[in-house]
């Protein structure tokens, strides 16, 4: 698209966020008027203005130029001067105090305000403290108009300039000349390229300490954006050299000193010297301690009493356990940690449904909870009993102003009100909520931990419950009888043929597990198409847009992520005359579309409403995977409405909709947790580090209903017998098994 330059004078300002500097303004450029829109932050009437962008069509208020750089320039007219200065840039300084400034001073108006504002208490009404209120402000304003500039000069784009100057304020001059690495660790979503570009625009050499420190922490974060909580020495060595272009030498000394100044930490681990950022290490470090104190409290327990509970149980439910159930209702009754994992099928939900009860019996508080709303939301449905997300459960009410740490209000100080808690679907949680958890749990309280170890591990850096029952010090109940019940369904059948390596049974008659071969990547678009839009609603009755899933392995490619929702959109939310949308970058949002949240966000604030209107709750938070559907766009205060399937209603910002993806296809990974009445699944081709066993079996189990398979049956031999595990650099396990063992190694006498 073709750059468009324009410079005039700022008219009307029509919108202003002063949080995020997003605007809608006009300018005159000549006698033309244009309407201008982008993160141009306090910009006032009278300024002249230099815009560099591109032309946009919006829906409703037609021809716009979107800014992507742009240069101020003060006002040089005593006309400009006295609507600038009236524009509501300084409180409580109107027109008519305005009108006498430029005409007491003229064009020296602005240079009297900014270094001699003595001189303004010649004005009647303007005392000595209102003239230095008034040099102060317009001071601000002319360091950020200097600092906005200065960083466009490093190609910064607006967005980033402003975070940037909140940051630092005055001092960004001297920390990006200097340091600019500085800015990937404190200022969120400034990483080590863009810092990078800076220091290279600043002059800085390429074999400067602080590039190469910057480049290891830079590794080391993007190994946990994959899950890895550690890398080996030599591989961390060997992708920061090659991201560096330098030699070796120069990393294995910068990573000396960054353990010197304790930002990571190294250790020897089976023969391997590891590297981890301090944050992972000692988080591990934390959660094999903080689970070893709390599993010491158990106590056995009468089991002819416990016994004599489970018949009146089974009385009144009708309901009768097979023996690895009562083991866990009996290993759960007696404190402690317990780690509950099995397949579908098993029998988790009535487990923990008789815990429920004996617990209930026993006048002891349980709280139930789950890493992600849709998961607490079927833990609620499936028990009866309220189950709040585990950040719901800690209270994040407070963000750093970066918006990258976040801080629970519950930890060892104000510590989770339980006697046992229970939490689901654990496979999901990482190491940093594990962490954070783990600390707000007192001594004394029952943790019971309920997931599938089969299942994909978390988003996040670690492989929490894997490493926990890997450990052998942790007391684990593995429930692995199908019940028959479970054994006529083929969803759940062919999920444990799938885990065990065996085929799938396919296209039986009455199934609920259906393949449809398909040879070529367009006819299994078009079958997909079809699948949503007809012939599943008219099959099953469920309706295409709200109760089916397309899960897919990748991103990327005719048949990941991207190129679905395109394709879905169109077929399931076409536009029409009653429906706003929004362009942003590469996707149009429609008012109706399926969209996930993608990122965390710890304080954008929700409410939820009852059934007539009326506010029932209200927070903060919304977290990666996270549901919905788009309910309204305002173009006039720019928001765009989410209700989320957990009931949150949240209005986004125009300019936050980089956190928002459409969601009529979303990847296997992040349907973890959920459950759809029917799931489809392409099985075409991919790279085989995503085509696994593994991925197979957690989008089987999604479904609850109906799974379709659509493609090749050589890829799903293909996946089934790739049952290469997503390996993960973590350690937990054997932190947890060696404190255990020092724990309880025999004394040794003298």
């Amino acid at each position: 698209m073709e750059d468009v330059n324009v410079k005039g004078e700022i008219g009307d300002i029509i919108f202003q966020n002063k949080e995020n500097g997003y605007a809608v303004f006009t300018i005159f450029v000549q006698s033309e008027e244009i309407t201008c829109v982008g993160i141009v932050p306090m910009i006032h009437s009278g300024e002249s203005l230099s815009v560099r962008g591109n032309w946009i069509n919006h829906p409703a208020y037609g021809k716009q130029l979107q800014v992507q750089f742009y240069e101020k320039f003060m006002p040089t007219s005593q006309a400009g001067m006295e609507k600038y200065l009236s524009s509501g840039l300084i409180k409580g300084l109107g027109p008519k105090t305005s009108r006498k400034i430029v005409e007491r001073f003229g064009d020296a108006a602005f240079y009297v305000i900014e270094e001699k504002p003595d001189l303004l208490t010649e004005i009647k009404g303007i005392t000595h403290e209102k003239a230095q209120r008034i040099s102060q402000i317009f001071r601000e304003q002319h360091e950020l108009r200097k600092v906005m500039m200065f960083l466009q000069g490093f190609e910064v784009s607006p967005a980033y300039s402003m975070r940037i100057y909140k940051r630092y304020k005055g001092r960004t001059f001297d920390i990006v000349k200097t340091n600019p690495y500085r800015l990937a660790d404190d200022v969120f979503g400034i990483g080590f390229k863009m810092a990078d570009k800076m220091a290279a625009n600043a002059g800085i050499a390429a074999d400067d300490p602080s590039r190469i420190k910057s480049a290891i922490k830079y590794v080391l974060n993007q190994a946990a954006a994959n899950g890895d909580c550690f890398l080996p020495k030599p591989r961390l060595v060997t992708e920061a050299t090659e991201l560096l272009e330098l030699h070796p030498a120069a990393v294995e000394n910068a990573i000396r000193e960054l353990q010197v100044d304790s930002q990571i930490w190294q250790e020897k681990m089976e023969d391997i010297d590891v590297v981890y950022l301090n944050l992972y290490y000692y988080e591990e470090m934390a959660v094999a301690k903080r689970l070893l104190e709390l599993s010491v409290e158990w106590e056995e327990l009468d089991f002819d009493i416990l016994e004599e509970r489970f018949q009146k149980i089974e009385e009144e439910t009708g309901v009768q356990l097979a023996t690895e159930q009562q083991q866990a209702v009996m290993e759960a009754m007696s404190g402690g940690v317990l780690i509950i994992t099995g397949g579908p099928g098993t029998g988790k939900t009535t487990t923990i449904n008789t815990m429920l009860r004996l617990l209930e019996k026993e006048d002891r508080e349980v709280v139930l909870a789950a890493p992600t709303g849709r998961a607490a939301k079927r833990m609620t449905e499936a028990t009866g009993v309220e189950a709040k997300t585990i950040h719901r459960l800690l209270g994040t009410t407070f963000v750093s102003e970066d918006n990258k740490r976040q801080v629970f209000d519950k930890n060892e100080d104000d510590p989770i009100e339980a006697d046992v808690l229970i939490i689901d679907e654990t496979s999901m949680m990482d190491l940093h909520l594990m962490h954070a958890l783990l600390r707000a749990i007192e001594n004394g309280t029952s943790v019971i931990f309920v997931g599938d170890m089969d299942q994909l591990p978390s988003v996040g850096a670690g492989n929490v419950l894997k490493d926990m029952i890997r450990s052998e010090r942790l007391r684990v109940v593995r429930l692995q009888h199908v019940f028959r019940q479970a054994q006529e369904s083929a969803i759940i059948m062919n999920a444990h043929r799938i885990n065990q390596g065996e085929e799938p049974v396919l296209n039986e008659d009455g199934t609920d597990f259906f393949f449809i071969r398909r040879a070529y990547g367009q006819e299994v678009l078009a079958t997909l198409q079809e699948l949503v839009k007809s012939r599943l609603p008219k099959f099953t009755g469920r309706d295409g847009l709200t109760e089916m899933q397309v899960l897919t392995p990748m991103r990327k490619g005719l048949l990941g992520v991207q190129s679905l929702n395109q394709v879905l959109q169109k077929t399931l939310n076409p536009p029409g005359p009653n429906k706003k949308e929004k362009a942003f970058r590469h996707i149009t949002f429609r008012e109706g579309d399926k969209v996930m949240q993608i990122k965390n966000n710890y304080n954008i604030v929700w409410r939820c409403f009852s059934c007539r209107g009326k506010r029932t709750d209200e927070g903060l938070g919304v977290y990666n995977g996270d549901a919905g559907r788009i309910q309204r766009i305002d173009e006039e205060n720019e928001t765009l409405q989410v209700a989320f399937d957990d009931g949150k209603i949240v209005d986004y910002d125009f300019t936050q909709l980089e956190e928002l993806e459409l969601a009529y296809a979303i990847t296997i990974h992040k349907s973890q947790g959920s459950e759809y009445p029917v799931v489809i699944l392409p099985v075409y081709s991919g790279p085989p580090m995503l085509m696994t066993r593994n991925l197979l079996y957690t989008a089987v189990t999604r479904a609850r209903e109906l799974v379709v398979l659509v493609g090749l049956r050589e890829t799903v031999h293909g996946m089934i017998a790739n049952n290469r595990e997503i390996d993960r650099y973590t350690a937990l396990a054997v932190r947890i098994r060696n404190l255990y063992d020092f724990m309880n190694a025999p004394e040794v006498q003298p």
